[in-house]
């Protein structure tokens, strides 16, 4: 069972594959999980792998959907990010990292899609 956290959660990244795939993305895989943790998307923009990130917020109460990518979890997706780059054989493809921002404090769902959002991290 879901709980009503994980179910706006869900929402969000179906809406983020959605805006995606609008935006030109393959979508290679969602919610890739390792021993390490887990990458929301896993897409191809032209010749470039991308790794996404969604945040879904409700309010702002506890700022915004793109302050939640904290360095530490950007370290934890570099971290299954270069996993899934080894494990696929593609350790010299193109990669980035984008962050797909949800904002549904207001009537609208508002949707940004930060690309290049931050680099690796892996300290």
């Amino acid at each position: 069972m879901f709980n009503l956290k994980q179910i706006f959660g869900k929402q969000g990244e179906a809406l983020a594959v959605k805006h995606l795939k609008q935006k030109g993305y393959e979508i290679i895989c969602v919610n890739y999980k390792t021993r390490l943790g887990e990458i929301d998307i896993i897409a191809r923009d032209k010749d470039t792998i991308v790794f996404v990130e969604v945040k879904s917020r409700r309010s702002s109460t506890f700022g915004s959907a793109k302050a939640a990518v904290t360095p530490d979890k950007q370290r934890r997706i570099s971290k299954n990010a270069l996993y899934y780059l080894k494990a696929t054989s593609q350790m010299n493809a193109r990669a980035r990292f984008d962050v797909v921002a949800i904002d549904s404090s207001n009537e609208s769902c508002g949707v940004e899609i930060i690309k290049n959002a931050f680099g690796m991290s892996y300290e």
